[in-house]
């Protein structure tokens, strides 16, 4: 008996999947149909001999990425991710699945691939009726001659882990649809392969069970980090859950990019158009849209420097940070003044409490609340809670669509104090030997 090939050694450079100039057509005269489309033919000119599904696409989906490929129907979309597993053939060009070859290969490689490599999660869910919900999921352990024990026990385990418990012993027919697209994400998972496809996984279901499901299928990445090729025509469902979108129009890739490069440097005027109606909040985060502080007192800092920062920069209060730019409080210019009047050299007493901070992650629709409580422009940590940016209240406005320019202030402290009463207090004191710790 012969044996599909050993799978190539993988290593942390491969891409998870990658295609090139991937062509499909259908129709009598597919490669002919190819060679007019790489000279330049429109889609419309090759149609004596077939129709042209995929043109030329070509694009990396990195490991433990969330590749969503987004569409409106005709765009192409399905006819890619039935071509990463094998389902229909490529017409020209190439996939590779961990740097192995999946075009041109023998059924047997073919199946090696997919069930080491590949599984796949359908929009009408694709459940065997016949079966209770473990024996669904347990279906790929079944086709690998896993002993029936053991793979119910697994079918146990990830039916818990997407939520449905108590449910294995039960037929599909008593499920929801939402509950039962959980069976068919758990048959994927059971499988244990590093790539998931899910061609319009959630466009059955009703839109609270669709949010419901797009959010669990975040938190189950956060636990088993997956690399995911995701299939769907609504954007706001593509920007929710993708690192990186591939956006297709009459079956050629016409932008790939984050969501942010999306929303905000759309490659031509169809992108354009087709994200003009997308909930910002819910996609541009804080670390898009934030400013350089300004400015920034080290607690090292005397209120000398601090009163002059204000000063300068027009503002009645900053931000004070430790060393490693923690934020520690904020120092306001009245409070600054009586330091210096009573010949203070550290900040510490007149510190406020830190108002409500926000992380470089979170979402715009997040901020609101918070950006409504903080007396100054909303500050912005990063994951070691350093002080990286702010938001005032019109850029997080002005981020949303049309709104307040960003010269337009809104008077959220007192008016800074006049700079030469500021400047009569600094003369009267005198110099104290205070560091210049500023940022």
């Amino acid at each position: 008996m012969t044996h599909p090939p050993a799978l190539a050694p993988r290593t942390p450079a491969t891409p998870a999947l990658a295609a090139k100039n991937l062509f499909k057509v259908f129709g009598r005269s597919p490669q002919a149909a190819v060679q007019k489309l790489r000279s330049g033919a429109r889609r419309d000119e090759i149609a004596e001999h077939g129709t042209a599904a995929v043109i030329d696409a070509s694009f990396e989906v990195q490991p433990g990425e969330i590749f969503v490929i987004m569409g409106l129907s005709g765009s192409g979309k399905s006819t890619i991710i039935r071509m990463l597993n094998g389902l229909h053939e490529a017409t020209a060009g190439t996939v590779e699945v961990k740097g192995d070859a999946l075009t041109g290969v023998g059924p047997a490689r073919l199946r090696s691939l997919r069930r080491e490599r590949l599984a796949m999660v359908f929009q009408h869910f694709a459940l065997l009726p016949h079966r209770t919900v473990a024996a669904n999921v347990a279906y790929p352990l079944e086709l690998r001659g896993v002993g029936k024990a053991e793979r119910l026990a697994k079918a146990d385990e990830i039916l818990a882990l997407v939520g449905l418990e108590g449910w294995g012993d039960k037929l599909p027919s008593a499920l929801s649809g939402g509950m039962q697209q959980r069976v068919g994400i758990a048959r994927a998972l059971a499988a244990d392969t590093d790539i998931l496809l899910m061609d319009e996984a959630f466009s059955a279901l009703d839109p609270l069970i669709r949010r419901e499901m797009q959010e669990q299928l975040i938190e189950l990445q956060r636990t088993l980090k997956k690399t995911i090729v995701f299939i769907t025509h609504d954007l706001n469902e593509a920007m929710f859950l993708g690192d990186r979108i591939a956006v297709m129009r009459d079956g050629r890739i016409v932008q790939i990019g984050t969501p942010e490069d999306i929303l905000t440097d759309p490659a031509n005027d169809y992108v354009e158009q087709f994200v003009q109606d997308v909930d910002r909040a819910r996609v541009l985060t804080a670390g898009n849209v934030m400013e350089r502080p300004r400015p920034r007192v080290d607690a090292s800092a005397g209120p000398r420097v601090a009163l002059r920062q204000m000063r300068d920069a027009y503002m009645s209060a900053v931000y004070v940070t430790d060393r490693d730019r923690k934020p520690l409080g904020i120092i306001t210019d009245r409070d600054a003044m009586k330091l210096v009047r009573a010949g203070e050299n550290s900040l510490r007493s007149k510190l406020k409490p830190m108002p409500q901070s926000v992380h470089e992650d979170d979402v715009l629709m997040n901020l609101f609340v918070p950006s409504v409580e903080s007396p100054l422009p909303l500050a912005v940590l990063d994951t070691e809670g350093r002080l990286t940016g702010v938001i005032p209240r019109v850029t997080l406005l002005a981020a949303l669509g049309p709104g307040p320019t960003a010269t337009e202030e809104i008077t959220v402290l007192p008016q800074p104090l006049p700079s030469a009463e500021i400047d009569a207090v600094l003369a009267d004191a005198g110099p104290a030997g205070e560091s210049e710790a500023v940022r």
